[in-house]
């Protein structure tokens, strides 16, 4: 072989060379496209009114302009996107009301995450105050580690770090601050 015939064949072994390794990260990318399954809702619905009972009285009103439900997931869980108004009744009809930008319940666990302007009222009059509270069905409670403002007939307080019950009966918290009257 000659020194001309050689670097001639040189550039030319680069060139294939290149279009063979460009040629296969295109390729490869296509794979990686037809393996990808895109995250998308098994079930979508809006303006979403929902009542749950139990033994002919109902306990729940969950009220949402639009719900995603993906249940064909590892972890299954229902997406409110556009915020909720749930109202759960105790056994004595009183309501607590819950209002939140966003939700996201959880199938497995149980768990609800509210997010964004979190605010329940109970029908006694305490109101508590978030960013974002999650609720243990299962329990029937509510906790949070993020600040929050709690007012109710004996006072305002301010604080980081709360858990109670949904009927507001036993309401323990961490960091708090305000005045609240004392019974003692």
């Amino acid at each position: 072989m000659t020194l001309l015939t050689k670097y001639r064949i040189l550039p030319l072994v680069t060139v294939l060379a290149v279009t063979l390794f460009f040629g296969c990260e295109s390729n490869f990318k296509e794979v990686q496209k037809s393996n990808f399954t895109e995250f998308v809702p098994s079930g979508e619905a809006e303006t979403i009114n929902l009542k749950y009972t139990d033994s002919g009285r109902i306990r729940v009103i969950l009220v949402s302009p639009k719900m995603k439900e993906y249940a064909n997931v590892d972890f299954p869980f229902t997406e409110f996107p556009k915020g909720v108004d749930v109202t759960i009744y105790d056994n004595n009809g009183k309501r607590t009301i819950v209002l939140a930008d966003y939700a996201t319940s959880y199938k497995q666990t149980n768990l609800i995450d509210l997010k964004g302007n979190v605010k329940i009222t109970s029908q006694d009059g305490q109101m508590l105050e978030t960013d974002q509270l999650y609720f243990d069905q299962k329990n029937d409670w509510f906790f949070t580690e993020k600040n929050f403002k709690f007012t109710d007939p004996k006072g305002v307080s301010n604080g980081q770090g709360i858990d109670f019950s949904k009927d507001f009966k036993v309401i323990n918290s961490q960091k708090i601050a305000g005045e609240i009257e004392s019974n003692d």
